[in-house]
């Protein structure tokens, strides 16, 4: 698409003011304004911010507001966001006049994991994008019945997915699911930055109280799939795998047991907490070792990690457990899927074994598969022209060649 369109990017950028989640949903907002468009970004979930040094919600947005207004202005967008505190019902950063002129005169919102919900209040926007990331779970969440969850999905005019090769393995919701991948700006990432010896990943243990059940069948989180790999530092030595692992909310992650069992843990709090030390912490590994939430090896939806995408734009090889990503991505160099111990160990020997081929595979897939320009192109054509839509080939993506192999 030629022409330049105003575009509001929602995220969560203020209320979790972590490293991963700022490049997660910064991303978009970046690299659709070095495509030429007029970009926003508006943060409006009515939740309660998180204060990383408390490890919990609390009702003072004074940081968080100061961290998303520094964030803003690093990237030219100062006068550019709005984040409403939704404990008083207060908004910070654009103007009220300001504000609600955007919401008259833009032309697409694109709500990324589906956090801002009072859609009433943007319904003058002619077009709202669902980008769902976290596939399998969000469409049982459909299906099973919860109708405020339903509502919010349905009033967006398309919907995309991180799911990728949504299967029969997901149940159908009655939406076209699009997919549609993390961009990644690639200027931010420095495959030259010096690396250590270490394999790393960043980890939440488990993110959910209630896995979620469908057909008799519980979809669990990562913590489901590590118990399998919870030996796999004495098969790979002496390559060093560390973890930089949250505690988790249903399951505490046992930090004894896994040093126990030869993982390196680090407090992910301490060494990649914000924007740049998340990115520093990356460029510091030398590759992502990492397993997937159960939900998505069950389900096998083609999602990749938006968290893998920055390591592969750092030129960092991945070696991650399998969730039906071949059809989509190139694997077998830059990207080694697993999915038993045995292949986890023949994957970390692999990349070891022939390093520089696989980091370069690595950026090299990131150039092909992820750049911002790329991806951002795609969706807007998707979430403006039905044509587009209509006319995707059967898998969803027509990828370029292979990554160099």
């Amino acid at each position: 698409m030629s022409c330049s369109l105003r575009i509001i990017v929602s995220g969560v950028i203020a209320q979790y003011p972590l490293g991963g989640m700022t490049w997660h949903y910064l991303q978009y907002a970046l690299g659709l304004a070095r495509l030429g468009h007029d970009v926003y970004y508006v943060e409006d979930t009515g939740a309660w911010p998180y204060d990383p040094a408390r490890g919990d919600v609390f009702d003072d947005c004074t940081s968080s507001v100061r961290y998303l207004a520094d964030v803003m202005a690093r990237y030219g967008l100062a006068d550019r966001w709005a984040y409403r505190f939704g404990a008083r019902d207060e908004w910070f950063g654009m103007s009220g006049p300001t504000r609600k002129a955007l919401f008259r005169s833009a032309e697409l919102l694109v709500n990324v994991s589906g956090y801002l919900t009072r859609l009433d209040d943007y319904r003058r926007i002619p077009r709202l994008a669902y980008v769902d990331t976290d596939p399998v779970f969000n469409q049982i969440k459909l299906v099973n019945g919860n109708e405020r969850f339903r509502g919010l999905v349905d009033a967006h005019d398309v919907h995309f997915s991180f799911g990728e090769r949504l299967s029969e393995h997901t149940p159908a919701t009655g939406h076209h699911w699009r997919p549609t991948r993390q961009p990644i700006v690639l200027s931010e990432w420095r495959p030259a930055a010096p690396r250590r010896d270490v394999f790393t990943t960043i980890l939440n243990w488990s993110a959910s109280n209630n896995p979620p059940v469908y057909r008799g069948r519980t979809y669990g989180q990562k913590d489901v799939e590590f118990d399998c790999f919870l030996d796999l530092p004495r098969h790979v030595a002496p390559t060093v795998l560390e973890l930089a692992v949250q505690p988790g909310k249903r399951r505490q992650a046992p930090l004894d047991l896994l040093r126990a069992h030869g993982w390196r843990v680090v407090d992910p709090e301490t060494v990649c907490v914000d924007l740049d030390s998340y990115r520093a912490y990356i460029e510091s590994s030398k590759g992502e070792w990492s397993v997937a939430k159960n939900g998505y090896v069950q389900g096998q939806p083609g999602w990749f990690s938006e968290r893998s995408a920055c390591y592969l734009a750092a030129g960092r090889p991945v070696v991650v457990q399998d969730t039906g990503i071949a059809p989509v991505l190139p694997v077998g160099v830059g990207i080694v899927p697993f999915t038993s111990p045995a292949e986890a160990v023949a994957a970390v020997r692999d990349v070891e074994r022939d390093y520089p081929r696989h980091a370069t595979a690595a950026r090299a897939i990131a150039e092909a598969y992820f750049d911002s320009d790329r991806v951002l192109t795609r969706l807007i054509d998707e979430a403006t022209s039905a044509a587009a839509a209509q006319a995707r080939p059967a898998n969803g993506w027509a990828n370029p060649p292979a990554a160099a192999t």
